[in-house]
Formats: C-alpha cells, sequence, structure tokens
C-alpha cells in the first residue's frame, strides 16, 4: 500500500512539472468552485429592477443646482458614466456632495499616480478578492485583463495563492508581489508588517505607498457601498470570483 501511495504521488508531481504546473497549485484551486451566472431568481426581492440596488436610481431633474452639479460631474464623456449613473456612484448620488468630492479622489487613485493601469487593477482585483466581493472582483478582472495583467498572476490573486518563492510567472516581480502582499495585509491583517511597509517604500517610495493606500482605500469604499445597498451585476453576468468549496 505504501509503495503504490509513494508511485502514484510521484506520478502527479511528474504530470505538474511536465504541464508547467507547480505541484500544489492544482490544490489551491480546487479549494475553490466558481458561481453560476447571475439569473433573476437570484435577484433578491427588495432590489429596484432599474438601479438594481436597494434604492432607485437618482435622476437629474429631481436634484438641486448642487446636486446636478455633482451628477453632471459624473455623467458627462470621459468619465466612463456618458450614458448614466449606476452600480456604486448611482448610489452615492443620494448624497451628491458626498459623490462629487469622491470624484476627485477616484481621478487620483486609479488614473493620477505614476503606477500604470496594469498595477491599478491589479490592486484593486486584490482589494475586491480581500474583501471578498463579488460585485467589484466581476467588474474588474476583465479591465485587469485589458490593462495586460497575465493570467496567471490574476490566478494568484483569485485563489489567493501563497507568496512564496517557488512562483516564477512571466511579469510577476517585486511590484506585483508586493502590491499583493500588502494589500492582504493592510485588509486582513492587524497591521502592514515592517517588512512588507519597508518593501513598499523601498520600490514606491512615501508617496507612492500612500497612493497604494488610498486606492485600497477608495475601492474599500466602494465595496462597503456595494453591501449596504446589495448592488447587483446585471441577470445573465458572469460571476469571476471564486468562492470556497466548503
Amino acid at each position: 500500500m505504501k509503495i503504490k501511495i509513494v508511485i502514484l504521488t510521484t506520478a502527479l508531481i511528474v504530470t505538474a512539472i511536465s504541464a508547467h504546473i507547480e505541484p500544489g497549485v492544482e490544490a489551491a484551486e480546487s479549494e475553490y468552485v466558481l458561481p453560476a451566472a447571475l439569473t433573476a431568481d437570484d435577484i433578491p426581492g427588495d432590489i429596484n429592477a432599474q438601479s438594481m440596488a436597494r434604492l432607485p436610481q437618482v435622476q437629474r431633474q429631481g436634484l438641486d443646482a448642487v446636486g446636478q452639479d455633482a451628477f453632471d460631474t459624473y455623467v458627462s464623456p470621459g468619465t466612463g458614466y456618458g450614458s448614466g449613473l449606476r452600480g456604486p456612484i448611482g448610489m452615492w448620488m443620494n448624497s451628491p456632495e458626498l459623490a462629487k468630492a469622491m470624484f476627485g479622489v477616484r481621478q487620483r487613485v486609479r488614473y493620477g499616480s505614476t503606477k500604470d493601469q496594469r498595477l491599478t487593477e491589479l490592486t484593486i482585483i486584490s482589494t475586491a478578492r480581500e474583501i471578498n466581493n463579488q460585485y467589484e472582483y466581476s467588474a474588474h478582472e476583465p479591465l485587469a485583463k485589458t490593462a495586460g495583467l497575465e493570467q496567471e498572476i490574476i490566478d494568484i490573486v483569485r485563489f489567493r495563492k501563497e507568496l512564496d518563492d517557488s512562483i516564477r510567472i512571466d511579469g510577476f516581480g517585486d511590484q506585483e508581489r508586493l502590491i499583493i502582499q500588502f494589500t492582504r495585509e493592510l485588509i486582513s491583517a492587524d497591521k502592514v508588517s515592517s517588512e512588507t511597509f519597508s518593501q513598499a517604500i523601498n520600490l514606491f517610495g512615501n508617496g507612492g505607498v500612500m497612493d497604494l493606500t488610498g486606492l485600497i482605500g477608495y475601492y474599500s469604499f466602494v465595496a462597503i457601498t456595494l453591501k449596504a445597498f446589495d448592488v447587483q451585476r446585471p441577470v445573465g453576468s458572469d460571476l469571476l470570483l471564486p468562492i470556497r468549496n466548503d
């Protein structure tokens, strides 16, 4: 019996090597399953059909001058909301001054720092994974791919793989590793460790670490909004964040 077990284990390792897969990677992924695409039956009864959230969609004509100014800040060409409000920002518009204040933060942390969009999207999906927010993750994994983030790196995030020295992936360097580790510690640990913080300062500098923290904080706020107002993905959407197979 012991001989059979050794032979079987050896065969599995050889198979993994021949397929260029590190031993243990398949085991890590087997702990998760992808949920089915969203159906109409999955939408809770208190969800508004237009806004796909717990509150109706805010209409521009129902706002005062301050509110309309905030509305127009988002619903304009080049913002991604030129066709109208949706998702978490649609809920922010219930407090127009808050919504407008967040616009500048959004533009800074997402588009205004020295990090390229590939690293920015890596930070966003790492945040969504750590917070376990399906909406945010499913919205940004495709954007991460469009920005050039490699699928193997995305899988490190989505399956919460260990960041050990065995990882050999093209494009997975010190910055990518640090962003994932920093995000994990910032959200899930008591604090960012001294070692991780020191590495972050060396790689990004003081301002860069503040921008990284701001990006994680902004998308944490987005995720909290999604959770509070139970904002739903459109019916038929693929849900891309794996859930634990318990």
